[in-house]
């Protein structure tokens, strides 16, 4: 009914574009627009993709505050690039690569403790594969990092397969060896500085920091340099892959 239309037009803010045609919209529009139209046929399952992809800064919460009311209680799939979607709007996350599931489970566990590293790049975290140690995880290259034990039993796992998970944000950059209470220091070459937010991103072997755009300025980074990654034991979760 147009009512219904007109209502679900309100509710995603283009409650004014009604009288617009498609080709008068612009990409945001036209996808809340789909949204709208999408909900107010109220199916008995919701298939959205990429649902918050082309809306702006204002949007794009809107939309996922909306999304996050009238999904409850309904069975919808959603599909994502963005961990904030998934951990609003899902309780069960699917992690598809090359076409195939790789990992599958409640949203929130599967997103903190990733098993692959395809899982741990969409959740935003730094992922070292290796065996378990009494202390935390031994690569193949002999790199020892240490961290905390997620699981009781896991001493008695030493020897098996086993993950070192930690976010950006706790790594620290040092153009020196750093001295103290850490007791991860990784000597790696910058691959890459970018934006990430209000931070800067720097990636070097396999793994990437946080830090302020005036401390990557004070270190003077730049890739090709060797610094060091440094992150403390109590930030890095280790558990059996």
């Amino acid at each position: 009914p147009r009512g219904e239309a007109r209502r679900w037009l309100a509710e995603v803010e283009a409650g004014d574009l009604a009288g617009r045609r498609p080709a008068e919209l612009s990409g945001g529009q036209a996808q809340r627009v789909a949204v709208a139209r999408a909900l107010a046929a109220d199916p008995a399952l919701l298939l959205l993709d990429e649902p918050l992809a082309a809306l702006d800064i204002h949007s794009a919460p809107m939309l996922r505050r909306l999304l996050k009311r009238v999904l409850a209680g309904r069975q919808a799939i959603i599909v994502t690039h963005d961990v904030l979607d998934a951990l609003m709007l899902a309780d069960r996350v699917a992690i598809l690569e090359g076409g195939r599931i790789v990992e599958i489970g409640p949203t929130r566990q599967v997103l903190e403790r990733p098993r692959s590293s395809f899982a741990a790049g969409l959740a935003g975290l730094n992922f070292v594969p290796g065996t378990l140690t009494a202390a935390g995880v031994r690569t193949s290259q002999g790199l020892e990092v240490y961290g905390h034990l997620e699981d009781a039993g896991q001493v008695r796992a030493a020897g098996r397969p086993g993950v070192a998970v930690f976010p950006p944000s706790a790594v620290s950059v040092f153009v020196t060896d750093a001295h103290g209470s850490p007791r991860n220091s990784f000597a790696v070459a910058i691959t890459d500085l970018e934006p990430h937010g209000d931070q800067i991103r720097v990636r070097a072997g396999g793994m990437a920091a946080d830090i302020t755009p005036a401390a990557s300025a004070d270190l003077g980074l730049v890739p090709g340099m060797t610094v060091h990654f440094v992150v403390k034991s109590a930030e890095v979760s280790v558990y059996e892959a």
